[in-house]
């Protein structure tokens, strides 16, 4: 059971104004360009794509340009370009690595694409920098649920809906999650059930003089 985002209800609630961290996706070529021209002004030191020479993290510098690659990634997201989108909020993420709405956006676009072990990691790294955030905590629940979590999902909903007790979006996911597991415990079940069946006909024994089945003690 593949559970994703919903674009519009996101707009609404989560604006698709920042996500990523996609380990290995690249950049556009003019953003290659431009972090090399920084790289060059820095003496061809190593760091983090996008980080101003001598800027420290979270200078005004680095959050105009962060804002600048988030905005430019909600556009190609809108487009249903998530790998480039994803692309554009990894280097805003290496500018503002505490943005839980950049984490909790970028876990949302990695289910949509398929990936629910990043998605996982990207929507548990929201809820450590904002656990007070119930959308954060729904995230992290369809995450785990794509990775075939349920239980753990259950409790992720459990937490949104104690921080934000009317949220429909929780309500309804959890329901989904509490079917797989009652789906999973009666497959178990059955299958506990058949194993039984057979273990008990492979004790019957057949009379020789009735010719018909007997179990043995």
């Amino acid at each position: 059971m593949k559970v994703t985002w919903n674009k519009e209800k996101v707009n609404k609630k989560r604006p698709l104004a920042a996500i990523s961290k996609s380990q290995n996706l690249p950049f556009d070529k003019d953003d290659d360009e431009a972090i090399s021209h920084s790289n060059d002004d820095a003496g061809g030191q190593d760091k983090q794509p996008g980080v101003a020479a001598g800027e420290p993290l979270n200078s005004e510098s680095n959050i105009q340009l962060s804002e600048s690659f988030q905005a430019q990634g909600d556009e190609l997201a809108e487009e249903g370009k998530y790998r480039e989108a994803l692309g554009k909020w990894e280097a805003a993420i290496n500018l503002m690595p505490e943005n839980a709405v950049l984490h909790e956006q970028k876990a949302q676009v990695l289910l949509e694409v398929g990936d629910a072990w990043s998605s996982l990691k990207a929507a548990t790294r929201a809820t450590e920098l904002r656990p007070s955030w119930a959308e954060a905590w729904v995230t992290l629940g369809r995450a785990q649920l794509n990775f075939g979590e349920p239980d753990s999902a259950i409790d992720s909903f459990d937490r949104a809906l104690a921080i934000k007790p009317d949220f429909k979006e929780a309500e309804v996911d959890r329901r989904a999650a509490s079917q797989l597991v009652r789906k999973r415990l009666q497959l178990h079940s059955a299958t506990s059930s058949v194993g039984t069946s057979r273990y008990v006909v492979q004790d019957k024994t057949v009379d020789s003089e009735s010719g018909e089945g007997v179990l043995e003690h």
